[in-house]
Formats: structure tokens, sequence, C-alpha cells
């Protein structure tokens, strides 16, 4: 199966020069914590709601910041042909729940939740996805 068989095609993305305010917004309205950050179907990042809490209110910033100043600019991505199950061993390996999906033009066209995954293909090889990005330590953890 291809990522473009299980990927949310009607992806919400924020611009750079948005406020942190409008992109919570956006993250509340939409019930999500992480929305892809671009410019003419360019992604050029992403921004979190651990990014607004840690990069943002964390550092003194108001609601007024730019995305630009909070967002995680290095972003992992997956492309739409790439094969399925390659992509879950990648996400467990970087330990991430979700990825933006891009075509061979680096044009964001998705985004590839765990959640898709789960519904694309019943469940099982996204159990070995969500057990490799819950493995204890790493630099995020708070036992490491």
């Amino acid at each position: 199966m291809k990522v473009s068989d299980a990927m949310t095609r009607q992806v919400q993305v924020v611009n750079p020069a948005a406020t942190v305010a409008a992109a919570a917004r956006v993250m509340a309205e939409m019930d999500a914590g992480a929305l892809p950050v671009g410019e003419n179907d360019r992604l050029l990042g992403m921004i979190t709601d651990r990014d607004i809490a840690i990069r943002g209110v964390a550092m003194g910033r108001g609601p007024q910041t730019p995305v630009r100043e909070v967002m995680t600019g290095e972003v992992k991505y997956c492309f739409s042909d790439q094969e399925l199950d390659e992509v879950l061993r990648n996400m467990a390996e970087i330990q991430v729940r979700r990825l933006p999906v891009v075509d061979r033009g680096k044009r964001l066209v998705g985004i590839l939740s765990l959640g898709d995954a789960a519904l694309a293909t019943g469940g099982p090889r996204v159990g070995d996805a969500l057990g490799g990005i819950c493995r204890p330590g790493g630099a995020r953890s708070q036992t490491g």
C-alpha cells in the first residue's frame, strides 16, 4: 500500500507570518496538535502545540509572535508514492506520530498520521510503529 492510499489529503496549512494565536485557534478547531507551515504549496516547517508551549510561552513570547519564530524548520516528511510499511518503520525510528506528505516535486499533498495508517490497514502494522515511537529514552524523554 502506498502512502497516498492512507494519507489525509485536505490539510490545513498555516502561513509563517501568521501569529501563534491564529495557529493555536486552527489547532483547537481541528482538534489537532500540529500544522504544516507553508507558502505556495511549499512546506517550510511544522508548528505543534509543543512548539507554542516550549518555544513560545516558556520563552516569554506572546500570542502575536509569528509562527516562523517558534516553528520547527527541519521537517521530516515522506513521499506520496512511498510504501506505507517503509514510512511506518521510519516514523518509529524517528519517533513521530505524523508526517507531512509531499510529491516528488516537494509540493505538500497531504499528511499521514498513525491514525490514518490504522484506518487504512486495520491497525497491526501501526502497533509496531507506535511501539518504536513510545520507546523510553531520547532527547525529549523525562527518563533519559
